[in-house]
């Protein structure tokens, strides 16, 4: 009888399934993991950790993220971003409670309903031009605390940066929490493409966060090349309530954690984070000087992270996406969105744009 503890000799019974050489504009997600995330998951593999968050590697993890959000900083690791989403909105809200965000925000459009159905609150939802809040679109929607038959405001949450590629500055989310806590308001932050943000301002991640009033943050890694994981970052503990209770009944506790935490480790103890960040909003910025070359395409947004918005042809688009994945924005519009990732090379967009002058061209 073989031996149970001998180990076999080849790595893996996996095989590969796809072509690593195929690219595209789709979305961030669509990378893989970065050769420093994968070898740190290496290094936290093997022997025992104990589960559920009390291993070494999620201690680490809190002195960490105090450098990058203060000591006052709470970080609970989570298995993805609507996860995260939904903790964070849960601990910041009553059953009766409602948050008032973007229209185009992620968790209005994106997350399957899960901050209504899961998190049991309501979206109170305001247009905007550029993905931006302001205090002035706050106000379409704070009011009514007093009102039985309405949902009561009590968040305000937004993304950094938004959903259509642009980025708040310091002062603006400045005046936004300011404005939203004198009306009583707590405020969530939405970082799925944080670091994106912090590049494109070149400035620290606290200078847009704690700094100028967030309550809670969720930070995103896997979109910045972790292979999987984000995080609800608590910078505000008056704010929020039984969050350890919270991520456990929305399962987001990880039994094997430390792999979560390793990798968030990996990312933002050294520069990784922001050369990951940098890299894929200079291939945006080469894309959309590109693009703007190409007579017939129209960019619809300011470029300020890893995102191109742009308008063209429905017959361009469909062709195009022969070769090369990415999505409509609005199918109906013709408006299409192209993302760049860490691992976008200069060849890949140069490739991208050549093949869009070509489907031009034929199209005219």
């Amino acid at each position: 009888m073989a031996d149970p503890r001998a180990v076999r000799s080849r790595t893996t019974d996996a095989a590969r399934h796809h072509d690593p050489g195929v690219r595209g504009f789709a979305s961030d997600n669509y990378a893989g993991a970065h050769p420093e995330i994968l070898a740190a998951l290496a290094v936290a593999n093997g022997g025992h950790q104990t589960a559920y968050g009390e291993d070494d590697y999620t201690a680490h993890l809190q002195r960490v993220m105090y450098r990058h959000f203060g000591p006052t900083a709470e970080t609970f690791p989570v298995f993805n971003g609507t996860g995260a989403n939904v903790v964070a909105l849960q601990a910041l809200t009553d059953r009766w409670g409602a948050v008032i965000c973007a229209e185009s925000a992620h968790i209005n459009v994106d997350e399957g309903g899960a901050p209504e159905r899961v998190a049991g609150l309501k979206l109170l939802t305001v247009p905007t031009p550029d993905g931006k809040l302001t205090p002035e679109l706050i106000d379409r929607q704070a009011y009514g605390w007093d009102d039985e038959h309405r949902a009561m405001p009590q968040v305000v949450s937004i993304t950094q940066n938004t959903e259509l590629g642009t980025v708040y500055t310091p002062d603006e989310i400045r005046a936004l929490c300011a404005h939203a806590h004198g009306l009583g308001l707590k405020v969530h932050l939405d970082g799925a493409r944080i670091a994106n943000a912090a590049a494109s301002l070149d400035v620290p991640m606290r200078t847009f966060t704690n700094t100028v009033g967030v309550d809670v943050l969720s930070y995103g890694g896997t979109k910045n090349g972790m292979l999987f994981g984000e995080a609800v970052v608590v910078l505000n503990p008056d704010a929020v309530r039984a969050m350890k209770h919270l991520r456990k009944l929305s399962m987001q506790l990880a039994s094997k954690m430390r792999f979560v935490s390793v990798q968030l480790e990996a990312l933002l103890t050294g520069d990784l984070w922001l050369r990951n960040a940098r890299h894929a909003n200079t291939m945006a910025q080469r894309l959309a000087a590109g693009v703007r070359a190409v007579d017939g395409v129209e960019i619809l947004h300011p470029v300020q992270a890893n995102a191109v918005f742009a308008r063209l042809p429905h017959t361009v688009s469909v062709r195009l996406q022969e070769r090369f994945r990415f999505y409509f924005w609005d199918e109906k519009a013709g408006d299409v969105r192209w993302m760049c990732s860490f691992d976008t090379t200069e060849d890949d967009v140069d490739t991208f744009v050549q093949a869009l002058k070509e489907e031009m061209a034929a199209a005219a």
